[in-house]
């Protein structure tokens, strides 16, 4: 049998892979799992942004290839969109490149930069994919730790004593997935001078803004910025538009066309079709906005609940769509604890430990999950004893 490329020795399947396989299987044994793990929105895109979609199907040239820059009426909607809610002034011509989701992104911004050897600062707590595309491209993670302590923000003053001669990126995401912390503007004026001083290219993942956040901010508002930074975002969360695959990543027009070096080679354009619904999807109004949050708010007092039950401790101003809760002293470790709950009580939470060893003793439920089935659960954990 051919041997596997030795990249792949640094690289697991993505967890939550290898674990819907095992939910799948129980439910396929009889067991009624209630998935709580997965930050996959289960509310509907807007009406019109379907209707956009839908129109765009039968137009001429629908069904060709697009380019790779995506239609001009997507990157001047985001061009619009950043600069109504956020203050920043884009060039729709050479500072956004459209993307098939920010994960494609994270691969493309990391071919586009990272030498073999070079290091990586990488989140703990932090999303996964940031480790294994660093492993896969042969470039090095160096974690720097994010504590409840310090509000689950960086400690600069211990990152600026360290030696960062070897570092080439720095991975940023808030607001923060999973602790739901946000960002001070003070923190983002410092990650750019810190970035400027020692030639690290900042890269802000920045899917969650409009998600229980009444005060989105871009790294890219601020001054200096576009010399070292990048920012990628998403509609997956926001619009409800996550098996749509639409991203785009933004900055100066020189960074930008790094990274369209790398993308013009792997894919091509995203289908016609999607690229006008996310145009249309760009517009809505804030009411828009609000009517999800107000679904989001509802679901979270619900989990809020949950988490008393179990005895967790957690973060009532947090944003994002998750609950991110601390389990109560003396618990078993969080992959055991979550197993305990998913074969005693069916229901499945994902355990701190999937996003780094500061993730321990920490667990996270997901918003994507109707009241109905929240209400179920904090019945089956309420009726019977936890005992973990």
């Amino acid at each position: 049998m051919m041997e596997a490329a030795d990249r792949l020795k640094q690289v697991k399947e993505y967890y939550f892979s290898t674990k819907l396989k095992e939910v799948r299987e129980l439910i396929a044994g009889g067991k009624p799992v209630i998935n709580m793990g997965i930050g996959s929105p289960d509310l509907d895109p807007a009406p019109e942004v379907l209707e956009t979609l839908i129109e765009a199907v039968r137009e001429d040239r629908a069904h060709q290839y697009q380019s790779y820059q995506g239609i001009p009426e997507l990157r001047q909607g985001v061009r619009d969109f950043y600069g109504s809610h956020f203050g920043v002034d884009l060039d729709e011509n050479g500072e956004i490149l459209p993307l098939m989701g920010s994960k494609e992104g994270i691969m493309h911004i990391s071919l586009a930069f990272l030498n073999p050897g070079d290091e990586v600062l990488i989140p703990d707590p932090g999303y996964p994919t940031y480790t294994s595309v660093t492993n896969i491209v042969g470039a090095l993670p160096r974690y720097y730790d994010l504590e409840q302590e310090n509000g689950w923000l960086p400690d600069l003053e211990a990152l600026r004593k360290s030696d960062l001669s070897k570092v080439k990126m720095m991975w940023l995401n808030y607001p923060h997935m999973p602790t739901g912390a946000t960002a001070t503007a003070e923190l983002f004026e410092e990650l750019i001078a810190l970035a400027k001083e020692h030639d690290i290219l900042l890269v802000n993942d920045n899917p969650y803004s409009f998600v229980l956040n009444d005060k989105p901010l871009s790294i890219l508002a601020f001054e200096g910025a576009r010399e070292v930074a990048l920012e990628l975002n998403s509609l997956s969360k926001t619009f409800n538009m996550a098996g749509w695959r639409v991203g785009f990543v933004l900055g100066s027009k020189e960074h930008i066309s790094d990274v369209l070096k790398i993308k013009s080679n792997m894919d091509s354009g995203m289908f016609y079709g999607i690229q006008k619904g996310a145009a249309k999807a760009l517009e809505l109004s804030d009411h828009w906005y609000e009517s999800i949050n107000e679904v989001y708010a509802r679901r979270r007092d619900l989990i809020f609940q949950i988490a008393d039950t179990l005895k967790c401790t957690y973060d009532q101003d947090s944003t994002g769509m998750f609950v991110w809760a601390k389990l109560p002293e003396g618990s078993v470790p969080a992959e055991q604890y979550i197993d305990h709950i998913l074969y005693t009580h069916s229901v499945f939470i994902t355990p701190g430990t999937v996003f780094g060893k500061n993730g321990e003793g920490y667990i996270r439920f997901s918003l994507c999950v109707d009241e109905g089935k929240i209400r179920e659960v904090l019945s089956r954990l309420t009726k019977k004893e936890v005992g973990v």
